[in-house]
C-alpha cells in the first residue's frame, strides 16, 4: 500500500456487459483491485463513497479537432482537454488539419510534445495523408501511432487525397489503421454551383444536406470499402451520417476481428434537418447532419453492431466565425465536455442500454483501436474512471462552458446526469467543477504488431 491509494466504495460498477455494487482500489496510475461489494480500507488510502453514482471506465474520444499547432485561437491543448476531462474524456485521438498540417512523422512527434506539457487527458494524434506523403505513412510506428487520417472529401483545408494511385498505395501499404473521412468531391462542388446559381451568396444553411448529400457519402464509402476489401486494410470510417452507408457494413464478426469499422458522432445521434432553423450555421458540419430517418437508423447500426463506436468529431470556432454566410461559414462544432451527457440522455429515454454506451464509448474504441491498458474496469489497467450521478441535473449555460470558443450547440439544454469525478491514470483531474492540471496525460500506445 502507498500513500497514493485510493479507494472508490459503493459505486454502481458499469463495465463490459453488467452493472454491479462495487469498490475499486487505485494504486499510483492503475486499477489494483475490483471486487463486488467491500474491498478493505487502510490508514494511508484515501475513501471516496460513491453511493449513488455511477463508476464508468472513462471516455475515450477517437474523434477531435484540439486546433493546435496554428489554430489556437479556436482552441489548444490545454483549454480543449479541460472541457475533456469535465465531460468524463480521459483518452482522445486529434485530427491532422492544423497549421502545419500534421502530413510527416516530425510534425506529428511535435504535437505529441506539446501535449506532454499542456494536454490533461490521454492523447494520440492521427498522421495525415496527401497525395505525396506515402513514406512517412509506411514509416509509422504501429504502437504508438492511432492512424493515418485520409480525407476523401476536402472537409479542412487541402488534405484532399484525389489520386486514385496514392489511395491504392495507402491501402496497400499502411502499418496503422486508415481513418476515411469519405464524401465525394464532385457531388458537392455540382451541387455547390447549383445552389449558387439559384440562391446566390445567401444559401440556407438548410440546403447544407442537400450540397453535401448522402449521394456523396455513400459512393465515397463505398470506394473506401472497395479498397478495403481489395487490399485487406484495416479501415475505420468516421462520423458516419446516413442510413444508405449501414449496407456497406458488417455484424457478423466480432470486433477484434472486423477489418472494416464505422464511428456514428453525438450530432448525427441527437440532431436532424429539423434543427437547422433553430441552430443555423452553428449545426453546420462535415459530412452534415441529415434527416430523422437517418438519425433514426444509425442508432440502430449501433444497436445491431454494425456501427461500432461512438465520437464527437468535436470542432470548435468562433462564434463570430459561425455567423457567416453559408459559404464562408467553417463546418464544425464544439462536443467533447457534453457528449457523454447526451448519451447519458439517450439512456434515460430508452434508446439505448447504459452498458451500451459504455461499450460504444469506452470498450469498442479501445478494441476498435487496439488500445494498450485502458477502456475497461480491469486489474493492472490504467485508472482512467468516471463517476456520474445519474439523478443530478444541470443545463449547459456560457458559464459553464470550458470550450475556449465559449458556445455550444447545447446551451439551454437540461441534462439529466452530472460529471463528478474524472480520474486520469489515477489523478483525481476533475472533482465537481474543479479541475488539477498538477499532472498531465500519457501518450496513448497500441498493442499492435
Amino acid at each position: 500500500m502507498n500513500s497514493e491509494d485510493i479507494l472508490i466504495r459503493n459505486a454502481t460498477i458499469v463495465n463490459e456487459g453488467r452493472q454491479f455494487i462495487g469498490s475499486i482500489r487505485i494504486s499510483g496510475r492503475l486499477i489494483k483491485e475490483v471486487a463486488e461489494g467491500e474491498i478493505g480500507n487502510s490508514d494511508n488510502c484515501e475513501v471516496i463513497d460513491a453511493t449513488g453514482l455511477l463508476l464508468l471506465p472513462g471516455i475515450i474520444d477517437c474523434h477531435v479537432h484540439f486546433r493546435e499547432p496554428g489554430v489556437t485561437h479556436k482552441g489548444d491543448l490545454s483549454s480543449e482537454s479541460r472541457s475533456a476531462v469535465a465531460g468524463g474524456v480521459t483518452s482522445f485521438f486529434e485530427m491532422p488539419n492544423t497549421q502545419p498540417q500534421t502530413v510527416t512523422l516530425e510534425l506529428l512527434e511535435q504535437k505529441m510534445a506539446l501535449a506532454a506539457e499542456n494536454s490533461l487527458a490521454n492523447y494520440s494524434f492521427f498522421l495525415g495523408a496527401s497525395n505525396d506523403n506515402i513514406n512517412e505513412i509506411v514509416n509509422a510506428d504501429p504502437k504508438t501511432v492511432c492512424g493515418v487520417k485520409v480525407f476523401f472529401g476536402a472537409s479542412t483545408g487541402n488534405m484532399l487525397v484525389d489520386n486514385i494511385h496514392t489511395l491504392e498505395e495507402i491501402f496497400k501499404r499502411s502499418p496503422i489503421p486508415v481513418a476515411a473521412h469519405c464524401e465525394d468531391e464532385s457531388i458537392i462542388r455540382a451541387n455547390s454551383a447549383a445552389m449558387k446559381e439559384k440562391y446566390g451568396d445567401d444559401v440556407p444553411v438548410e440546403m447544407h444536406p442537400v450540397i453535401r448529400n448522402s449521394e456523396a457519402c455513400f459512393r465515397s464509402s463505398e470506394l473506401a470499402v472497395s479498397l478495403a476489401h481489395r487490399y485487406n486494410t484495416r479501415l475505420h470510417i468516421t462520423h458516419m451520417s446516413t442510413a444508405a452507408e449501414l449496407k456497406l457494413l458488417d455484424n457478423n464478426l466480432p470486433l477484434d476481428q472486423k477489418r472494416i469499422t464505422a464511428e456514428a458522432c453525438t450530432h448525427y445521434l441527437w440532431f436532424s434537418d429539423a434543427d437547422y432553423s433553430r441552430l443555423g450555421t452553428k449545426l453546420k458540419v462535415n459530412p452534415a447532419i441529415k434527416s430523422v430517418s437517418d438519425k433514426n437508423a444509425l442508432l440502430r447500426g449501433l444497436l445491431d453492431n454494425k456501427v461500432d463506436i461512438i465520437s464527437t468529431d468535436h470542432a470548435p470556432h468562433l462564434s463570430e466565425e459561425k455567423a457567416n454566410t453559408y459559404f464562408k461559414a467553417p463546418s464544425g462544432t464544439p462536443l467533447v465536455q457534453h457528449s457523454l451527457q447526451a448519451m447519458m440522455e439517450m439512456v434515460k429515454q430508452g434508446k439505448m442500454e447504459l452498458t451500451t454506451m459504455v461499450d460504444k464509448m469506452c470498450h469498442s474504441p479501445a478494441i476498435c483501436y487496439s488500445i494498450e491498458k485502458r477502456g475497461f474496469i480491469r486489474v493492472g489497467y490504467y485508472a482512467d474512471l468516471v463517476l456520474v450521478d445519474p439523478k443530478s441535473s444541470v443545463t449547459v449555460q456560457k458559464e459553464n462552458i470550458l470550450y475556449k470558443c465559449g458556445w455550444s450547440v447545447f446551451e439551454g439544454t437540461t441534462f439529466g446526469s452530472l460529471i463528478v469525478k474524472t480520474f486520469v491514470n489515477g489523478h483525481l483531474t476533475f472533482d465537481k467543477g474543479k479541475i488539477d492540471d498538477s499532472k498531465k496525460g500519457l501518450r496513448i500506445t497500441f498493442e499492435r504488431k
